[in-house]
């Protein structure tokens, strides 16, 4: 009798191990990795909302996804994250921000690649966007934000507006350029404040809120990452901070979901990877910014929220 249940027990633990074994070895459908920049808000939620839309889109299909997502930290590693990915010779690439968009444009042009948190593909890439990038891009329309700030915060001529952002992100200097031509021509001035270490984020701040009546943060994701110490020195100072982003700091935005634009992202990835459409079938898609107040903030500074 003993040694029938021995033997039973032995067949039931072979049997569980090779179920395990055999559930271990199933491979997904598809693998697609995922470049993320750094960090912060904005680029988590664009990566939450492509994951979870990619995943939701091929299982309504009956098929299964592995993501391999790694972050970066700082632009020149996003090189090695995209080496990685290429050497496995994932399905998909998705970069999130221009550095990570711009080393997996670079490192493959066989590998479809989706970017996402990018501001303009024309201008990364020299007016000449690869057959195998495409994505969706976080531009907003700098004329209404720039009107959003006179309007809400009554800025005449000879005031001054300044610029913060990071050299080392190309998407930054894109859009100071664009709204200090806007500002300008309402006579507006318009200050550059760049750094390219996070430590000297916050004397360059300083001296910006002891200088202007305004700050603009452009969709810069090194100062979103460290934006509390623009806000905080601003809020001391009183001085008004509007991001092109949203986010906690500013007292008004005209921005787009981040998390609704890595969904769609994850829709286009989710058309190729099924074949129903190629990257060359798929232009880059942008989203409709929405109007926000930060009421408590608009209170401190005595700027009026609109009724509407």
């Amino acid at each position: 009798m003993k040694k029938l249940l021995a033997l039973i027990l032995t067949a039931v633990i072979l049997c569980t191990a090779c179920f395990s074994f055999a559930s271990c070895e199933k491979k997904a459908d598809y693998t697609v990795g995922v470049c993320q920049l750094m960090v912060h808000d904005s680029l988590d939620q664009a990566t939450k909302g492509f994951t979870e839309a990619l995943t939701a889109a091929l299982e309504a299909e009956g098929k299964t996804v592995a993501f391999d997502t790694q972050v970066a930290g700082e632009p020149d590693l996003c090189t090695t994250v995209i080496n990685t990915f290429t050497a496995k010779n994932v399905d998909l690439i998705m970069a999130n921000a221009t550095p990570a968009l711009t080393a997996a444009a670079t490192a493959t042009t066989t590998i479809p690649v989706l970017g996402t948190s990018v501001t303009d593909y024309e201008s990364t890439f020299a007016g000449a966007i690869p057959a195998n990038v495409s994505g969706t891009s976080d531009a907003v329309p700098f004329d209404e934000q720039a009107k959003m700030m006179i309007d809400t915060l009554g800025l005449v001529a000879g005031d001054m507006v300044g610029v913060i952002y990071c050299t080392g992100e190309s998407n930054s200097l894109i859009q100071y350029e664009a709204v200090k031509a806007l500002f300008e021509a309402e006579g507006i001035v318009v200050k550059a404040y760049t750094f390219s270490e996070t430590t000297e984020l916050q004397a360059l701040t300083t001296s910006a809120a002891d200088e202007c009546k305004a700050i603009y943060i452009p969709s810069d994701n090194t100062v979103a990452a460290n934006d509390t110490i623009v806000g905080t020195i601003c809020n001391e100072k009183n001085v008004p901070v509007y991001t092109s982003y949203g986010g906690a700091i500013c007292y008004a935005s005209l921005a787009i979901d981040y998390y609704e634009l890595g969904a769609e992202t994850g829709k286009m990835a989710a058309e190729i990877l099924l074949g129903t459409k190629t990257v060359a079938d798929l232009e880059v898609k942008t989203l409709v910014p929405t109007v926000v107040y930060n009421k408590e903030l608009c209170s401190a500074l005595g700027i009026e929220v609109p009724e509407n």
